[in-house]
C-alpha cells in the first residue's frame, strides 16, 4: 500500500481528496493545522485504517516517520476574507511550508503535487487563461498575498525539480464547488447559497458582468489524481470552461433555491478578475481529462448540502476566530 501525504486535509478540496486517495487504496496522511479548515470534513475517517491525522503547521518542521510515496500540498487560505485577514501567514504557507514540504519530498524520494491556482493570472488579458500566459498580478495590492504566494510556489517547486530532479506537479486550479464548502468564507457559491437559505438578498460585486466557470469538486478530484500519476511536470489548468456572468449566476441561484431575494450591487473589490474561464486543451491532451458533471446537476447537490446544515452554521457570521492563529 503506498503512502501519501495530504496537507490542508481538513479543507473543502483536502478532505475530498483524502476520500479519494483512500478509495483508490492509498494509506492517507492527513495533515492540517484548522486556520481554515474544518475538523467536521474528516470525521467520517477517524475509525479508517487507511488514514490518520497529525495536527501541524507546515510553516514549521514537518516530520513523517518512514517512507512515503506522495505528497499532496493543498494547505493554504484559499478565498478573500481568509486571506486578507491573515495575509502574512497565507504568504508563510506558499513560501515556507512550501519549502518545507519540497525539503521533505526530496527526503523521502516522494513525488509532490503542488495546488496553486488560476489567481496566478490575476486580471488576465488574455481569454480564455492558457497555461502559458504568465498573468496580470497587482504584487502589492490587497490579493498579491495570494497571489504571489502561489506563483513563488510554482517558482520554488519548479526549481527543486530542474535542479534536484524532484518529481513534482503543478496543477492550476479554476473555482471549484460541492459539499464541504465553508458558508460565509467569500466564494461566490456559498455566499450566494447562505445568503439565499438566510432570506437576505444576493450581493453582486461591481455591475455583475464579471465572469467565472464553475468545476464541481469529483471532476477537480479526478483532474488532480491524474495529473498525480501522470508524467506531465508543469503547469495544468483544471476546470469547467462553461463560463457564466455573476449577475446570470445570482439569478440561477434564486431559482434553484426558490426564494424571491432581490439582487443588491456593492463596489468590486480592488483587482477582482473581470473574467475567469481555463482553457483545457493541455488537460484533454496530456490527462484525457474534460469535467463530466454540468452545473445544474453540480449546483442541486451542492445546495442540498448547504440545507442540511444546521441553524448555527447557517447563521454564524464566520466559521473561524483567526485570532488564536496568528503569530507575530
Amino acid at each position: 500500500m503506498k503512502k501519501v501525504l495530504i496537507t490542508g486535509a481538513a479543507g473543502f478540496l483536502g478532505s475530498h481528496l483524502c476520500d479519494r486517495l483512500i478509495k483508490e487504496n492509498y494509506y492517507v496522511i492527513g495533515m492540517d493545522n484548522f486556520i481554515t479548515g474544518d475538523k467536521k470534513n474528516l470525521e467520517h475517517l477517524n475509525k479508517n485504517p487507511n488514514f490518520e491525522f497529525i495536527e501541524h503547521d507546515i510553516t514549521e518542521f514537518v516530520k513523517i516517520e518512514g517512507g512515503l510515496d506522495y505528497i499532496l500540498h493543498f494547505a493554504s487560505p484559499a478565498s478573500p476574507i481568509d486571506y486578507l485577514k491573515i495575509p502574512i501567514q497565507t504568504l508563510k504557507v506558499g513560501s515556507l511550508g512550501t519549502h518545507n514540504l519540497l525539503g521533505l519530498a526530496k527526503a523521502k524520494k516522494a513525488r509532490i503535487l503542488i495546488a496553486s491556482t488560476s489567481e496566478i493570472y490575476g486580471d488576465p488579458l488574455v481569454h480564455p487563461q492558457t497555461e502559458d500566459y504568465y498573468g496580470n498580478v497587482n504584487t502589492i495590492g490587497p490579493r498579491g498575498v495570494y497571489d504571489e504566494a502561489k506563483r513563488f510556489q510554482e517558482s520554488i517547486t519548479m526549481a527543486y525539480h530542474r535542479f534536484h530532479g524532484l518529481e513534482t506537479r503543478i496543477v492550476r486550479i479554476f473555482n471549484t464547488y460541492g459539499p464541504r464548502m465553508r458558508l460565509n468564507d467569500g466564494r461566490v457559491i456559498p455566499a450566494f447559497m447562505g445568503q439565499a437559505l438566510r432570506g437576505e438578498d444576493l450581493t453582486v460585486f461591481g455591475d455583475g458582468s464579471q465572469t467565472r466557470s464553475f468545476c464541481y469538486v469529483d471532476d477537480q478530484v479526478e483532474g488532480i489524481y491524474r495529473l498525480l500519476l501522470s508524467d506531465y511536470v508543469e503547469p495544468v489548468n483544471i476546470g469547467n470552461p462553461h463560463e457564466i456572468t455573476i449577475k446570470d449566476f445570482a439569478e440561477e441561484i434564486i431559482k434553484l433555491t426558490e426564494t424571491n431575494q432581490k439582487i443588491i450591487y456593492k463596489n468590486l473589490p480592488i483587482n477582482d478578475p473581470l473574467q475567469r474561464q481555463p482553457n483545457i486543451s493541455l488537460a484533454k491532451k496530456v490527462l484525457d481529462w474534460t469535467p463530466k458533471v454540468g452545473r445544474e446537476e453540480g449546483m442541486k447537490i451542492t445546495f442540498d448540502y448547504f440545507k442540511s446544515l444546521t441553524d448555527e452554521e447557517l447563521f454564524k457570521s464566520e466559521h473561524k476566530d483567526f485570532k488564536n492563529h496568528i503569530k507575530k
